[in-house]
């Protein structure tokens, strides 16, 4: 099962808070997953479509108990994926048009409506209701063990603005972006999903994720340090191999007494210890030495060097 799949069905089996927060739930499925159809004879139909069956049920019932409407339920299997979709059909009946309007689908003049209806999202509790019905709807949220992305799919731009307010009501920051024909509100940092999750009801998701959130900065910290080590061995190595061949050119043209005791010293420890750093050299030294007393053993012979070089 995947991530959203999981926060979904979390979010089916969340308890409303009071008598109101299901129709504000129902609510946003109708509006964000039904469709509505009118006949020429003035004759409403709803259908509305989800690929879990805990949404499906839970679809069912809050039209029979808050509307006591009658539906028709239908279990397709997509030959692409093999998956099952539920088809929830509400036909044409007395109460049909009277739930429409009292869902805010529909206004007094039977005309659809742009935005949410504001008495439905009254309470902090039906605000946390309706986002809960709009994510059970057409909601997205990637695993959190890869990049963080949430997205809720609308098909009009006034219903994505109202749902983006609704967020900021509780300090949520979303954005909106149109995608072809449809508006899709979207959250990109873990901070704000984790927020949405809690707020909606989903804490047992927001709890996975949190995990994968630590385990992943852990992750990347223990990668950070471990390449900066690799680099630091890098550029050691590097330098070291530098100074090999800077000896190596000394010794090749200069006699012995010519050579300083100090540099013959370091001479010694660098061709016995060739991966090791200057603060190491330093310190297999007798007595030991500073980091800043065999770098500048390292610049005298890399001019010895140098001079050798320019005479030939």
């Amino acid at each position: 099962m995947s991530f959203t799949a999981e926060v979904k069905d979390e979010l089916a089996r969340v308890v409303p808070v009071c008598s109101h927060c299901q129709k504000a739930t129902l609510a946003a499925l109708v509006r964000i997953e039904g469709t509505l159809y009118l006949s020429g004879q003035g004759r409403y139909r709803v259908e509305i479509a989800t690929d879990l069956p805990s949404v499906a049920r839970l679809i069912i019932k809050l039209l029979h108990e808050i509307y006591q409407l009658k539906t028709d339920l239908t279990v397709r299997r997509s030959v692409l994926h093999k998956t099952p979709n539920y088809l929830i059909e509400i036909p044409n009946q007395p109460g049909l048009l009277e739930a429409l309007c009292d869902m805010g689908i529909l206004d007094e003049n039977r005309q659809l409506v742009a935005g949410i209806k504001e008495d439905i999202v009254a309470k902090d509790c039906c605000t946390a209701a309706y986002l809960r019905g709009a994510f059970l709807g057409s909601g997205f949220v990637s695993d959190p063990r890869g990049d963080f992305h949430f997205e809720v799919t609308v098909e009009n731009k006034d219903l994505a603005d109202a749902l983006v307010l609704l967020m900021q009501r509780k300090g949520i920051s979303a954005r909106v972006m149109q995608r072809r024909s449809s508006y899709m509100v979207y959250l990109k940092s873990g901070s704000t999903i984790l927020e949405f999750l809690a707020f909606t009801g989903a804490h047992q998701s927001a709890l996975a994720m949190e995990n994968a959130r630590v385990i992943k900065s852990v992750r990347n910290e223990v990668n950070r340090q471990t390449n900066a080590e690799m680099a630091n061995q890098a550029k050691a190595v590097n330098a070291s191999m530098d100074q090999i061949y800077a000896i190596r050119t000394v010794l090749e043209n200069y006699g012995r007494d010519e050579i300083p005791p100090a540099l013959q010293e370091f001479i010694r420890l660098r061709v016995a210890h060739p991966d090791a750093t200057l603060k190491e050299l330093g310190e297999y030294a007798n007595p030991p030495l500073s980091k800043s007393a065999v770098y500048h053993r390292v610049r005298r012979i890399e001019q010895m060097a140098q001079e050798v070089l320019k005479r030939s």
